[in-house]
């Protein structure tokens, strides 16, 4: 499970050699996961939502496990996957457990591709993660096309060349839902359903609540009427019906690895209690301290 945090009152004096060294020994050497490494990112001027975005993903263990295998494969030209599997690379293979390292490679590549992000003003990170996500997931179906076209898959068969719906990626695998919204005339009762794939949703969050009760407040029933009214196929017009179905601040990352939770605040890594994530989660009433919430949040379902 990672949580994605946007916080705007962050304080640290520590420096980087020092916070690594510190979070080294307040693990412990026999507390330590085997192959991992915790390195804060370095802040190229307002990237910490993107650093923030890096961290979660990359302690999203299926997406990493994906981008080390792209790494693997032969060389490409380079695009915005590659960096990430070589900023990803960088990390995994590093012999020291903690430090730092500048994503500027990705970050160059980012300000190229995308004039959104080809500044030095604070962006939205939930924006930055869908740019992102799907960028990969084009990336690797443009990457699919070519190899059909040369009429070679990996099995050794060739591709039918009418089929013009794009494969799903690792992408969609990992990331992907479906969102069935139906709605009901309150005239013929008559229901239809519409299903959308989706990689993210936006909910309330709540303090002192969880994200089944979130979603059952995303899910309500919501009346069309006025002119929201809902045009029904049956009744040829339009009906009432009963329908279910950008932030900024400094954005920093808090993910559970293993046993425990740190906090990822751009080139700053620490160590936090359980009982700290209760901080961060969900709205609270009073409106001038809701810059410390949760902003996006990863959750992994259960078989």
């Amino acid at each position: 499970m990672e949580i994605l945090m946007t916080v705007s009152k962050i304080a640290s004096i520590c420096t980087m050699g020092a916070n690594a060294s510190a979070l080294e020994k307040e693990i412990g050497p026999e507390q330590f996961p085997v192959n991992e490494h915790y390195f804060g990112l370095v802040n190229f001027g307002n990237t910490c939502y993107c650093n923030s975005v890096l961290q979660a993903l990359y302690f999203c263990r299926p997406f990493r496990d994906k981008v080390l295998a792209y790494k693997s494969q032969p060389r490409k030209k380079e695009n915005l996957l590659t960096c990430l599997a070589d900023l990803f690379h960088s990390i995994a293979t590093q012999k020291k457990k903690v430090g730092v390292i500048p994503p500027k490679k990705f970050i160059t590549r980012l300000r190229k591709e995308n004039e959104l992000f080809d500044n030095y003003m604070q962006q939205d990170a939930h924006e930055f993660l869908n740019y992102l996500l799907n960028t990969i997931a084009d990336i690797l179906q443009e990457e699919r096309k070519q190899e059909k076209q040369n009429g070679r898959l990996p099995n050794g068969n060739i591709d039918n060349e009418n089929n013009s719906v794009p494969d799903p990626t690792w992408v969609h695998e990992i990331f992907q839902g479906t969102l069935t919204n139906e709605t009901r005339c309150l005239t013929c009762e008559t229901i239809s359903s519409k299903d959308e794939d989706f990689l993210d949703l936006s909910v309330d969050v709540e303090q002192n609540t969880s994200i089944t009760h979130c979603l059952r407040g995303f899910s309500n029933t919501e009346t069309l009427c006025s002119e929201y009214k809902y045009y029904c196929e049956e009744c040829r017009s339009k009906q009432e019906a009963h329908k279910s179905g950008p932030n900024r601040g400094h954005y920093i990352a808090i993910v559970k690895s293993h046993d425990f939770w740190l906090l990822f605040d751009d080139d700053i890594v620490e160590k936090i209690d359980a009982q700290a994530i209760e901080e961060f989660y969900g709205l609270t009433s009073d409106i001038s301290k809701n810059s410390e919430s949760g902003y996006i949040l990863f959750y992994q379902s259960r078989d």
